[in-house]
């Protein structure tokens, strides 16, 4: 018999489906339940589990509700929080009004049309298809979604909240934007105004279909005054020199230059990082600078006590870094004001801000730096980071 004449199988828990690392269950007890991501206990026959669902791609859960679980990287143990996703439900109730025509996840079960921001049924489709210039917006371009946070909070403190901080999204690691807490806390509290997800992240604020256009995007329809962009949560790295998901930090960094925006690269630092290829300046910094980005960025560093011996091999490495690049140094002592004025949970691969204090003023001088552009008082730019850029 043909594999495709044989009589479909009724239950989700069939051999096959275990082996795909999918688990079927009832829906015990919602957690936690907003308009774009609900989190589940799920009584399975391997005992109750946590699972995330997005009603924009399944429709909204409800107490009782069968359920069919994607448990891949629970049980490969990767990085997703310890939970698993929901990816049907039983009975089905999923929307069936499209916003707009753009398809994303495209070519997956899971594809879903959206309402991009560029599309001609948008409202701000005039406006982006007469765009040419970010007329010289800060753009802050992190590695890393933990490093967010600092950078947000760093603008607003040295804007006195003048500043309007739009945070684009690449597809780069998670794809739903909803899955981050620390964005949900940093619209919150204020510190991000407002988010756009390109390329196949979905679910911001503004949907793009790219970066270029996502750039537009929060510059056009989000009415940004500085940028931040990074992949979302859940990066992947293989220790090889370009297998890593953060190197869209310097594609993002090439398409703010091209777009003429002010390009700004958030270091990855560390002393506190237990492996030694991200102590000091990560060499994940060093591939992006040295082999990705094509054009001359602004790279902020936080200045800390010249006798600390972590500085003085800090500065020894940015001195090999190539000369376009123009080095600012920091006031770490004002990058840690800001950081400590919000009430933001600052974590980075598990470890506070107290524990990893480098990593976070290392993104705050980052936002430090835009805020002072966007303030105009930036007053010149050296290439030595033994000077004060403030």
């Amino acid at each position: 018999m043909r594999l495709h004449d044989a009589p479909l199988r009724r239950k989700w828990d069939s051999p096959f489906v275990r082996l795909q690392n999918r688990l079927s269950g009832t829906v015990t007890s919602l957690i936690r339940d907003t308009y774009s991501l609900q989190e589940a206990e799920v009584q399975t026959d391997q005992g109750l589990r946590l699972a995330i669902a997005y009603p924009a791609l399944t429709g909204r859960l409800v107490v009782g509700d069968e359920v069919l679980l994607n448990t891949c990287a629970v049980e490969m143990k990767l990085g997703t929080g310890g939970v698993d996703f929901v990816c049907d439900i039983r009975p089905c109730r999923a929307e069936s009004s499209a916003p707009g025509h753009i398809i994303k996840l495209r070519y997956t079960p899971l594809q879903h049309p959206v309402l991009c921001a560029e599309a001609p049924e948008s409202p701000y489709h005039e406006a982006l298809r007469d765009f040419r210039s970010l007329e010289e917006t800060p753009v802050v371009c992190a590695e890393l979604h933990s490093q967010i946070g600092a950078v947000a909070a760093a603008v607003k403190w040295e804007t006195q909240g003048r500043a309007r901080v739009v945070y684009v999204m690449t597809d780069g690691a998670a794809l739903p934007i909803s899955f981050s807490r620390i964005v949900d806390e940093l619209k919150r509290e204020g510190l991000v105004d407002a988010t756009v997800t390109c390329g196949q992240a979905h679910g911001g604020d503004f949907e793009a279909i790219n970066l270029y256009s996502g750039l537009a995007v929060a510059r056009t329809a989000g009415q940004a005054d500085v940028i931040v962009v990074s992949q979302g949560p859940g990066s992947a790295g293989t220790g090889t020199p370009l297998g890593f998901s953060g190197i869209d930090q310097g594609i993002a960094l090439n398409a703010a230059s091209a777009l003429d925006g002010t390009a700004i690269a958030v270091v990855r630092m560390s002393f506190a990082d237990s492996r030694e290829r991200h102590r000091g300046l990560s060499y994940h910094t060093r591939t992006v600078l040295e082999r990705v980005v094509l054009c001359p960025v602004l790279i902020p560093i936080p200045r800390v006590p010249e006798e600390d011996e972590h500085f003085q091999q800090a500065a020894a490495e940015y001195a090999d870094m190539p000369m376009q690049h123009e080095f600012v140094a920091m006031d770490a002592d004002t990058a840690l004001e800001a950081l400590q004025s919000v009430g933001v949970r600052y974590e980075t691969m598990g470890r506070s801000m107290d524990e990893d204090r480098t990593f976070f003023l290392a993104a705050a001088s980052a936002g430090l730096l835009a805020g002072q552009w966007f303030n105009g008082c930036l007053d010149e730019i050296s290439d030595s980071p033994d000077t004060v850029g403030d």
